[in-house]
């Protein structure tokens, strides 16, 4: 995921910082030619494109993306051993389906490696690195929460995480964290759509921003671990429908 900044339409901001307006096309690798079946069904997956249960049938994704059977199990396995698919006896590889049980691990998970990349960035990154950020999840991301435009908003989480990442230059905890993520990343979606969950996860978001800005990495880890504890309380509560 690309730290980054893109060229976009954006204006000074009253801290004189100019703001450029985060997009999902930040997140998005250039095309090349020769397609990665693996990363394309990891990304239908992650946007419930293909949703838990489908099934991935060799055959028809041999004809699909035009590359030879081999080639489709391959991606399969690769899907599999990040825990995206599970190959069932006389059904053939579908896409996982977790159970509450599964998230909630997977949240414990977060909430050790989010805050430990948290506390590194603060410690790595020099000082006035994150004032860009702390701007943009003021005023900016309330606008794009009041104006509906949910894509803006979540490219701002992603901006933040690819933020994060960047600067902790933890790559091994970045790799555990792109295989957690892209398995809950519809379920992410999903309970930030629910009432007052998105203005809570902004200000906790904020928090830990300020934090960051200050250098105070103890301070921005436990936060980010209360945020992250928070969220999965939320799934727990609302299992049935974000699940």
């Amino acid at each position: 995921m690309s730290s980054s900044r893109t060229q976009g339409s954006a204006g000074p901001s009253k801290s004189g910082i100019k703001l450029v307006k985060p997009t999902v096309k930040q997140a998005v690798k250039p095309a090349v030619v020769r397609v990665d079946v693996a990363q394309e069904l990891r990304r239908r997956i992650a946007n419930h494109d293909l949703p838990p249960g489908s099934k991935l049938k060799e055959v028809d994704l041999s004809i699909e993306f035009g590359v030879p059977r081999p080639r489709i199990r391959e991606a399969l396995s690769t899907l599999e051993e990040r825990g995206l698919v599970e190959r069932i006896p006389n059904k053939g590889a579908v896409v996982m389906r977790l159970d509450l049980a599964q998230v909630m691990s997977i949240y414990e998970a977060r909430e050790a490696l989010e805050g430990l990349c948290v506390r590194l960035a603060t410690e790595r990154s020099p000082k006035g690195h994150w004032d860009e950020l702390c701007v943009l999840f003021g005023d900016p991301m309330i606008g794009y929460l009041r104006a509906g435009d949910f894509d803006a908003f979540m490219a701002g989480y992603e901006m933040f995480r690819a933020r994060v990442f960047d600067a902790a230059k933890s790559e091994v905890a970045q790799d555990m964290l792109d295989s957690i993520l892209e398995r809950t990343q519809m379920i992410i979606r999903r309970s930030i759509m629910l009432s007052g969950r998105a203005e809570r996860g902004l200000e906790q978001h904020r928090a830990v921003l300020q934090a960051m800005q200050r250098g105070d990495a103890a301070e921005a880890e436990r936060l980010r671990k209360l945020s992250l504890r928070d969220a999965a309380e939320c799934i727990r509560q609302y299992h049935k429908v974000v699940i």
